[in-house]
């Protein structure tokens, strides 16, 4: 199966995709790790947006494109694929229907992780980690530690990322709302879009995407 992941920042695309790309046996191709394979090493792809990066730009839409291509077109993406991160925004959902269009394939099916705003913001501002090396990870609410402020495995300080800040997250949310939001609707009028509630526990979730993506495939 061919298939893109969409959700606002907390939503659990990252563990979803894991999960959902090894029970179907095709890879989580990240465009956050393509970035940083690239970046590691040193292709030419990889130098461009090391500049760009350094430049504290956003990379273009056409590097991150060509990155895609080259990873769908490695040998284990043949019969599938998970794309988690691209297509950001409606540009570059056009240029991924393009280049499937040349290659013959199709996509199966678009996931949403759909959770509420207030949710995303809890999720995400009530992270605290580990300031040792072991960057051991709590939750205020979720999973707090014993002691406030400490953590449990090593009794290093534990503090709140400047990314993690309530601030922070509710920016986040708005590029998300101007920017990614839209490819949902772009994606709907194609049939494809299937929004899955993304509250409950992990293997919930999961089930509900699975569930979603069967009924996909027996529809067509």
């Amino acid at each position: 199966m061919r298939i893109v992941l969409v959700g606002p920042p907390g939503a659990g695309k990252g563990t979803q995709a894991t999960r959902l790309a090894g029970k179907l046996s095709i890879p989580h191709i990240s465009t956050g790790d393509l970035f940083r394979a690239n970046i590691s090493r040193q292709t030419e792809l990889g130098k461009l947006a090391k500049v760009s990066m350094d430049a504290g730009n956003l990379l273009p839409d056409e590097l991150t494109i060509a990155m895609a291509k080259d990873r769908m077109q490695q040998p284990d993406a043949e019969s599938g694929f998970l794309l988690d991160g691209f297509p950001r925004n409606v540009s570059q959902a056009e240029a991924l229907d393009e280049l499937l269009k040349t290659e013959a394939i199709t996509l199966d099916a678009v996931l949403d992780l759909e959770v509420p705003e207030g949710e995303v913001i809890k999720r995400i501002a009530g992270r605290r980690i580990c300031r040792s090396g072991s960057a051991h990870v709590f939750h205020v609410s979720y999973s707090p530690p014993k002691k406030q402020g400490v953590c449990d495995v090593c009794g290093g300080e534990l503090y709140q990322r400047d990314d993690d800040s309530e601030e922070t997250v509710r920016k986040r949310l708005e590029v998300y709302h101007t920017q990614t939001e839209p490819i949902i609707e772009y994606y709907k009028t194609q049939g494809l879009a299937v929004t899955i509630p993304s509250l409950g526990p992990v293997d919930e979730v999961t089930r509900r995407a699975l569930e979603a993506l069967e009924r996909e495939d027996d529809g067509k």
